[in-house]
């Protein structure tokens, strides 16, 4: 087996111990409303949010695309779809994403131990960003698009990066107040049941959308492995094992379970009700 060879196992086996500390650092985005407020008891949520998340590895692609083509630059201004620079310098674009998954490994790990609830997809994303920068020059990063829209490094990951936080906690905010307005009549023992039954539906939700996007970072990434070891061409699509075992490894992350994230989240941080965690989920 020769150098890039080694290299191409080493990045798939690192890309997959990413996603499996993915999996049970990002447990408690989904779950820990509703474990905390007891509509759902904790190993029950952890493996409802396993099956969900490996479900949703397999529906979509599209975030898997994003992370192959929008940080290191894949095409050049012909539209090949593999700059001969890269091309002539397949190991060094190999290092490169070893580098990256290394550092998300490093901040996962570290949030974890501190039970910081944290964002994989970004330090992810940090850790390509700054390996390319390291490797190929500020000018290897694919910072926009083709200058007729916000692409690459800034509109897809620095931007989404500031203004979600604030639209989750505005709409969160403005969706609590209502529910609290229209129920504060009626709530009482049974209401606070159906409220249970919904957070149920709506972690169910949240764990499908985070296998159908944290899952296909990892997807994404061994997808850009293949592409620069030659293994793999097509930068429109992923092949179908690199579905599979990453939807894998993310599964038994959750099922393992991250408990320290879950306790800053459901109890460090607020003491929840069923009223506000319905919201909070949704």
């Amino acid at each position: 087996m020769d150098a890039a060879n080694v290299i191409l196992v080493l990045v798939i086996c690192t890309a997959l111990a990413f996603d499996f500390t993915n999996g049970f650092h990002d447990t408690a985005n989904a779950m820990a409303a509703s474990i905390s407020t007891g509509a759902l008891k904790p190993k029950a949520a952890v493996a409802l949010a396993a099956i969900l998340n490996l479900v949703g590895a397999f529906l979509s692609v599209e975030v898997a695309l994003t992370v192959s083509n929008a940080v290191v630059k894949l095409q050049d201004k012909s539209g090949a779809p593999i700059p001969a620079t890269l091309v002539d310098d397949g190991n060094k674009l190999l290092l490169v994403v070893l580098c990256g998954l290394i550092g998300g490994i490093v901040w996962n790990l570290f949030t974890w131990l501190l039970g910081l609830p944290s964002s994989s997809s970004h330090a992810l994303l940090g850790g390509l960003t700054g390996a390319a920068a390291a490797g190929f020059g500020l000018s290897g990063v694919k910072w926009t698009g083709d200058g007729t829209k916000l692409d690459g490094v800034v509109g897809k990951v620095l931007i989404p990066s500031f203004i979600s936080p604030v639209i989750a906690m505005a709409v969160a905010f403005v969706g609590c107040w209502v529910v609290h307005r229209v129920t504060r009549s009626v709530m009482d023992k049974l209401a606070e049941r159906y409220f249970r039954w919904g957070q149920i539906g709506s972690a169910s939700l949240v764990s499908l959308a985070h296998g159908t996007n944290d899952a296909q970072k990892t997807m994404g990434v061994m997808t850009l492995a293949l592409i620069a070891s030659g293994h793999w061409t097509d930068t429109h699509s992923v092949p179908l094992w690199v579905k599979v075992s990453a939807a894998s490894a993310i599964a038994l992350g959750t099922y393992l379970g991250g408990w320290r994230i879950i306790r800053t989240l459901g109890k460090g941080l607020v003491d929840i009700t069923p009223r506000q965690g319905e919201v909070c989920l949704s």
